[in-house]
Formats: C-alpha cells, sequence, structure tokens
C-alpha cells in the first residue's frame, strides 16, 4: 500500500502547517504593512515564479518609458514617427546602457527621460544582483517527510514513527527533530484554546543526517497519544507538528524544515516498507521510490 498525500487536504479543521492557499487562515486587524513585504515574498517564490515576475517587470518598464518617449514625436534620432517599436526597443538600449547608435535622443525631453532610465537601469541591476545572489547563498533544506506516518509495535511498545530524508548529497550535522501534537481544549472556564504537547522520542539529535532516519515516539501511560483513536484525535482536532534543523555542511549554516499530520495521515497497524538494502559490492542502498509506502504488519 503506498500511502500518497491527496491533491485536496481532506482534513475537516485548518491546520497549523497550512497545505495550498485555501487551507490558509483568514486574518483580520493585520498591520498592512506585513502584507507588502516584497523582498520575502521575492525570496519565497519560486524560481519559475521569479523568473517569470521579473521579466514582466522588465518588459513594464520599458513600455511605460516607450510612451514616454512617444510623448515627444520626434524627440528620438532615427526613430520611425509614432512607431512604439522603436520607442520600445529604444528603451531597452537605453535601460540596459547597450548603446547601439541607431537611435539617439535628439530633444531636451528624450535626453531627461533616457537619463531617468539609465538611472533606473542602474538600480534594476543592483537590485536584481543581489536578490539573484540572496536567493542563491540562503542554506535551504532539502528533507523529504514520509506521506504518512504509522502506529505499530516496536520494542513491544506501541509506537508512533514517520520518515525522514536528506534529499541533497551532502549531509546535515548535528541534526535535532522536535515533534509536538497541537489539540483543542476547552478550559474549566469554557475558553477553547489550542494546547501544545511535546512528545518524547526515542532518539531526537543525530551527529550525522545523510540518508534515512526514522522518527519514533512511543505510546506509554502520560503519552499525549496514549488510548487515542482516529476519532478521538479528529474530535480533538489534533495536528502533530514536526521542526527539523541543523547544519548543512556545505554552507556551515542552520537550516530548517517542517511537516505536519494530521489523523488522516496516520495509519494504525502499519509498516513502512524496507527501503534500505546492499548493492554487490557493498554500498548501502537507499530507494525512495517506497519512501511514502506502507504495508500490512505481517507482510
Amino acid at each position: 500500500m503506498r500511502g500518497k498525500r491527496p491533491d485536496e487536504d481532506p482534513t475537516p479543521y485548518p491546520r497549523i502547517l497550512a497545505r495550498g492557499p485555501r487551507r490558509k487562515p483568514i486574518i483580520t486587524g493585520q498591520r498592512s504593512s506585513r502584507w507588502n513585504d516584497i523582498y520575502t515574498a521575492v525570496l519565497d517564490a519560486h524560481w519559475w515564479a521569479f523568473i517569470a515576475g521579473t521579466a514582466v517587470l522588465y518588459l513594464t518598464i520599458n513600455a511605460l518609458f516607450a510612451v514616454a518617449y512617444m510623448m515627444d514625436p520626434g524627440g528620438i534620432a532615427n526613430a520611425r514617427p509614432g512607431s512604439f517599436a522603436d520607442a520600445f526597443f529604444f528603451s531597452v538600449q537605453t535601460f540596459a546602457t547597450l548603446g547601439y547608435g541607431a537611435l539617439a535622443p535628439k530633444s531636451f525631453y528624450a535626453n531627461m527621460v533616457a537619463t531617468f532610465e539609465a538611472y533606473a537601469g542602474i538600480l534594476n541591476i543592483a537590485l536584481a544582483s543581489g536578490t539573484i545572489f540572496a536567493r542563491v547563498s540562503r542554506p535551504t533544506a532539502h528533507v523529504m517527510f514520509s506521506g504518512p506516518a504509522v502506529i505499530a509495535p516496536f520494542e513491544g511498545k506501541p509506537t508512533f514513527m514517520f520518515r525522514v530524508s536528506n534529499q541533497r548529497g551532502n549531509q546535515i550535522m548535528e541534526a535535532e527533530v522536535t515533534v509536538s501534537l497541537a489539540r483543542q481544549i476547552v478550559t474549566k472556564e469554557g475558553h477553547t484554546m489550542r494546547r501544545f504537547e511535546e512528545l518524547a522520542l526515542v532518539r531526537r539529535r543525530t551527529p550525522l543526517f545523510a540518508l534515512s532516519w526514522t522518527v519514533m515516539h512511543h505510546i506509554e501511560e502520560g503519552s499525549p497519544l496514549h488510548g487515542a483513536t482516529r476519532d478521538s484525535l479528529l474530535d480533538e482536532q489534533v495536528e502533530i507538528v514536526v521542526i527539523l534543523s541543523g547544519t548543512d555542511e556545505t554552507y556551515s549554516d542552520k537550516i530548517y524544515a517542517r511537516h505536519s499530520y494530521v489523523p488522516h495521515d496516520i495509519h494504525w497497524q502499519k509498516k513502512f516498507s524496507d527501503i534500505l538494502s546492499r548493492a554487490p559490492d557493498g554500498r548501502v542502498v537507499l530507494n525512495l521510490h517506497k519512501f511514502h509506502a506502507v504495508e500490512d504488519l505481517d507482510g
């Protein structure tokens, strides 16, 4: 059985770690400046969105300057009268400081617009270079979490388990994982609130995280999961939040990864399929094609 994450989150209550824009909380009364943090949005955007966005901005700026040039007919030498294409391509040459020589500003107005555009081009190069450098140099974690989690016996005790794998070719030093269970409770005063309880792990730290790591929590008396069922977890709106941190050996900088599990993600009395084996030459083989696969205990 392969535990695949559904495209549409079936969780009947909002997650702390929302999956998709439809599940993100709606916040009112928040400072508008937080929504205007363009720099953070640019750094967090996917590369395809970043490239597409910069291309659209580049074309838009040149189109606006082209309109400005067209307001002075005859202001550009050798340009066809009323030609938006000539004005646009002259703007591109000025913005990028190319200067082919075929087109040139002729009037005082066109020279002033070219001056402002040349300055805007210098700023654009500086901002684009800094942003690309920040995106490339910022260390990010490429850690994969298993789609499902399982609850199965381990060393004679029922155990909550999930897997993580380092997707980079390097290693994560001094990796540490914390697992917290968030549930909805009602206080004695009748107030509804979210409570976090940390789950004690069999091993929460590893000096070297290179391939795969199965994180385990024994469900003993006193554990927030003791006596829990899928229905009881749903009733309490449980979400198990996982935070993994460590030092990337290439960048020598701290990296973080996060994930969460809800009752729909947890498989009772199942186990993960084996993903480790050995090649004929003795090397370890990690089969990530079966990373999310679970099977019956007697399978």
